[in-house]
């Protein structure tokens, strides 16, 4: 008992901590939850670098090359720019957004080109004249390479051609009314490629489409489509 005011008695360390082993080891359930708030801070630590880096490299995407990183009177990090780079972010950003209407543009026009078209895809292509009355025959130009890959389009009317088909016009353009026929060709087999199988269309104009691809199931059925709205016969 100590020197406490009257009717209140006093003992001194009484709750002093004990100094044995056993009771200085703390219950499993508080080291669990104790164990558990360091994980739980350690996770929150690393969750909040991981999302400063993050930051770090969606900034690091534009022009800016050294972020200037300062740590803030609360300690968090933060990035100081000065009034020219957040300019140049701005505009970057204006430029970005451009090209996402850009490219929302051309998703539109690849929706509406297949939804509309009969048969679409990509063909290997190269054309040809054919030969007027007095001129020598044309020379034997299998093994020339001038294959390209164009995207074709049979919708209507016409035959389209894009040079991709993210392209927001065609290249060209053909009536089936001018065509006057269509037909297989030799197979081929370019620098130890698979085999393809070939086609081609004629006009009226003397111009030779020839067309070519790896699948031969595209082939027959653009070859039936033509032959189909073109009102032609096998070839």
């Amino acid at each position: 008992m100590g020197d406490g005011p009257r009717g209140i008695e006093v003992f001194e360390d009484h709750f002093q901590a004990s100094t044995s082993g056993e009771d200085s080891m703390q219950s499993p359930a508080l080291s669990k939850y104790i164990g558990s708030n360091d994980s739980l801070r350690s996770i929150s630590r690393s969750w909040t670098r991981r999302k400063l880096k993050g930051a770090a490299s969606m900034l690091n995407m534009f022009s800016l090359n050294k972020l200037p990183w300062m740590s803030g009177t609360d300690g968090q990090e933060k990035v100081v720019l000065t009034a020219a780079e957040v300019e140049s972010l701005r505009s970057e950003l204006g430029a970005l957004e451009e090209r996402e209407a850009h490219c929302k543009a051309q998703l539109e026009h690849i929706d509406e080109v297949v939804r509309a078209a009969q048969l679409s895809g990509y063909l290997d292509t190269r054309m040809r004249w054919a030969t007027l009355p007095g001129e020598p025959l044309p020379v034997d130009d299998t093994d020339v390479d001038d294959w390209l890959p164009r995207f074709f389009v049979l919708q209507g009317s016409c035959i389209f051609w894009y040079s991709s088909c993210t392209d927001l016009s065609p290249q060209d353009s053909t009536l089936l009314s001018d065509v006057v026929e269509v037909g297989t060709l030799p197979c081929l087999i370019r620098d130890n490629e698979d085999k393809r199988y070939c086609f081609y269309i004629s006009t009226r104009y003397g111009l030779k489409y020839e067309c070519s691809s790896i699948s031969k199931i595209k082939v027959d059925s653009w070859l039936e489509a033509l032959r189909s709205d073109c009102k032609l016969r096998s070839v």
